[in-house]
C-alpha cells in the first residue's frame, strides 16, 4: 500500500473524546483508520464506518485489536451501531474531509491536478456522477449548485461556459472541466487557489449529498453517545462547519449538551506544514449531558 492518509488534530481529536481502556468508540468515517489507530492503542474498542469499501478494506488491512467493521452511510449510524453491537458508546468521532487516497489512487476525478473520470463518487454504488450533473443540469442549476455549494462568486460566467462547451463535446474527465474554468477566468492560478478549487469542491458535495447527510448524522450520532460522553466532528469548510456549530449551539440551548470547544480547534503551524490539507481543518466537540 502507499502513504497513508494523515489523520488530522490526531492529538486534539484524542484530548476531546478522552478515551479509556475498553472504552467503546465510533469512528463514522474510518478511511483508512487513522484516528482508530490511534483510539485502538489506548485501549479503545472501535466500530469503524465508511461508505467505500473499498478504502475500508485498506483499513481492515491495517487495523488490529477490538475493532469492528460496517460499510455504510454514517447517516445510518444507529443502524450500523446497533448491527455490531455498538450503543450507548463512549465516543463518535466524523472526520468529514476526503481521504488522501480519494484524491491520489481512487481514480474518481476527485481532483483537478489529475486527468481522470468526472465521476466523485465515495461510495461507488451511487447512481449520479459528477459527469451527469455537469451535461444534465440546466445553466441557473449549476449557477446555483456553484454558488450555494462551492461559494463561488464566478459561479454564473463559469455555468455559461460549462453549457457552452458541453453543446460541442459533453464532459467525461476532470481535465476538460479544468479547461474551460481555466478559459472562462484567464488564468490557470489565482494566489494559492486555482480557479476550479471550489467548482470541484461543490460537485463532489452534490454527487455524495455531503450537506444533508451530515445534518442527518449529527442527532442520530448525538444519540448514540452515552450521557457524559463526547461528539468530536471535524470539518473543512465553511459550510459543514456552521451546520455543525449550529447543532451544537441548539444542544446547549436545549440544555442537551456542553460545547467543549467554543471556538473551533485548529492544526498548529507545524502541523500544517506537514500535511498541507489540514490547514481548513476545524475540530467541534460536544458533551452530552442527558
Amino acid at each position: 500500500m502507499k502513504a497513508v492518509h494523515k489523520p488530522v488534530l490526531l492529538k486534539e481529536v484524542l484530548d476531546i473524546l478522552q478515551v479509556k481502556p475498553r472504552g467503546r468508540y465510533i469512528d463514522a468515517t474510518c478511511g483508512e483508520g487513522g484516528h482508530a489507530t490511534a483510539i485502538l492503542e489506548k485501549g479503545g474498542e472501535v466500530l469503524c464506518i465508511d461508505q467505500d469499501p473499498s478504502i475500508l478494506e485498506r483499513a481492515k488491512r491495517r487495523l488490529s485489536g477490538k475493532v469492528s467493521f460496517a460499510v455504510g452511510n454514517f447517516k445510518d449510524i444507529l443502524e450500523l451501531a446497533k448491527e455490531n453491537g455498538f450503543t450507548s458508546v463512549d465516543g463518535v468521532l466524523m472526520d468529514l474531509g476526503i481521504s488522501s487516497w480519494h484524491f491520489e489512487e481512487s481514480g474518481r476525478g476527485f481532483t483537478f491536478q489529475k486527468d481522470e473520470p468526472l465521476d466523485m463518487r465515495v461510495d461507488p454504488a451511487l447512481s449520479v456522477t459528477a459527469a451527469d450533473l455537469l451535461n444534465g443540469l440546466t445553466k441557473n442549476e449549476l449557477e446555483k449548485l456553484f454558488r450555494q455549494l462551492g461559494e463561488e462568486k464566478r459561479a454564473g460566467k463559469f455555468a455559461r461556459a460549462i453549457v457552452s462547451a458541453r453543446a460541442v463535446r459533453p464532459f467525461s474527465a476532470t481535465s476538460e472541466l479544468v479547461e474551460v474554468i481555466e478559459k472562462a477566468t484567464g488564468t490557470k492560478q489565482k494566489g494559492k487557489l486555482h480557479p476550479a478549487t471550489k467548482v470541484f469542491q461543490a460537485l463532489r458535495i452534490a454527487v455524495n449529498d455531503e450537506i444533508n447527510s451530515l445534518r442527518s448524522v449529527l442527532p442520530r450520532a448525538f444519540e448514540a453517545i452515552r450521557a457524559g460522553e463526547t461528539l468530536a466532528v471535524i470539518s473543512f469548510h465553511s459550510l459543514e462547519d456552521r451546520v455543525v456549530k449550529d447543532y451544537f449551539k441548539d444542544l446547549e440551548k436545549s440544555g442537551l449538551g456542553e460545547i467543549l470547544t467554543k471556538k473551533p480547534v485548529t492544526p498548529a503551524k507545524d502541523e500544517v506544514e506537514s500535511n498541507p490539507r489540514s490547514r481548513s481543518a476545524k475540530l467541534r466537540g460536544i458533551r452530552k449531558i442527558k
